[in-house]
């Protein structure tokens, strides 16, 4: 008597890597189908080779061998572009209180199925129904009052990683809140730097995994440090000093598309070869500067390579000098972030790569390119 077939075999990132797949196997054929259809998200045509081991390769070549998802993921459906998220700062609401500057942002907190691959969906649940969410902006000193709507199935909140009571952390009974719900943070914008904001329900792991964290940016107030005002200048955003400067912010995150703590998909700004498949512009006369946060979860740590150059790195952004100089390479565990500043002014134009520096991370989907052009 035959006896039914019982699978055993358990699918995991690395099994998926080795197969050559890039996701369980519905979603794959999906996308596979979706790609010879043609008339879903269109392809990229085959690029030529280089004729000689010094050309340059086409954008798409450079992109480890072409080794990338097939299609493109629908952006408008999501409702967020991975390339828009790199400038997209949210400085809230200004008033005048008291004769200081309040700021008020508006969050919601949101269930949403998202597009992370192409023909690969995630339930995901979100602020303001991107992920990562909104990059919230403000000045040293300022009042920051964020309104905060939980519209989603499950208790929410924000803790903010900065400097705050005990009565606006995030936690249960002080921020925590129920489906339907409202609750108002209000607090100090100290100490200047690149921080980040996420939601402290438990599971925490679950919470976070799903997409609720953001990047909270701080200026410095030149005002308040006069011995390094040039700085602090260029770090404030409406200057003429920080006009000068290509900023942008990377949230470096990953999913696990099929619940078993390991993940599928590694990225920056949710979207895997988003910056390989439309590499990101970049005057070489202008210097660069980058929020860098990493919010991966089910690994214990995450990296940032940039090829062909050295950048200086200021952990957690706290400082007006840097923490260390002339590095190509940076690790962070979750919820460490930092600002990098390079320059490119001294390279020929072309396309220089960046990427986690664990290869299977990079094989993964994090992986982009900088496209330096002249200005």
């Amino acid at each position: 008597m035959d006896t039914p077939h019982q699978p055993t075999d358990r699918v995991t990132r690395r099994g998926l890597l080795v197969g050559g797949l890039l996701a369980s196997g519905v979603a794959t054929l999906a996308a596979s189908a979706r790609a010879q259809d043609h008339s879903g998200h269109s392809v990229a045509p085959a690029e030529p080779a280089p004729t000689s081991a010094y050309d340059a390769p086409p954008p798409h070549l450079g992109a480890h061998g072409n080794m990338t998802t097939v299609g493109e993921v629908d952006f408008e459906a999501n409702g967020f572009d991975p390339s828009a998220l790199l400038t997209d700062w949210d400085v809230g609401t200004p008033s005048i209180e008291n004769g200081r500057t309040v700021r008020t942002f508006e969050i919601v907190a949101e269930d949403k199925e998202i597009e992370i691959a192409p023909g690969v969906m995630f339930p995901a649940w979100t602020y303001n129904g991107r992920v990562p969410g909104p990059t919230l902006r403000a000045k040293e000193g300022d009042r920051l009052r964020i309104v905060f709507r939980n519209f989603g199935s499950h208790p929410h909140s924000m803790h903010f990683h900065g400097i705050h009571s005990a009565r606006m952390d995030g936690v249960p009974g002080a921020g925590l809140i129920g489906p339907g719900e409202e609750f108002v943070y209000e607090f100090d914008a100290t100490p200047f730097g690149c921080h980040l904001y996420h939601c402290h329900a438990l599971p925490l792991k679950r919470h976070m995994h799903k997409g609720m964290y953001g990047a909270f940016i701080i200026d410095p107030d030149p005002a308040l440090h006069p011995e390094f005002d040039a700085s602090a200048r260029s770090r404030l955003l409406g200057t003429p000093e920080n006009a000068q400067w290509q900023e942008m912010v990377m949230v470096m995150n990953a999913f696990d598309t099929n619940f078993d703590n390991e993940n599928e998909f590694y990225a920056v700004n949710s979207i895997p070869n988003a910056y390989g498949n439309r590499p990101i512009r970049i005057e070489k006369s202008r210097p660069v500067r980058i929020y860098l946060v990493n919010v991966t979860e089910f690994d214990p740590i995450n990296s940032f390579h940039l090829h062909a150059n050295f950048f200086d790195y200021y952990d957690t952004g706290t400082q007006l000098t840097p923490t260390l100089k002339t590095v190509d390479l940076i690790m962070q565990c979750q919820a460490q972030r930092g600002i990098l500043e390079f320059s490119y002014a001294r390279h020929e134009p072309g396309m220089y790569m960046f990427h986690a520096h664990q290869s299977e991370f990079t094989e993964l989907g994090w992986m982009g390119m900088f496209d330096v052009v002249e200005a």
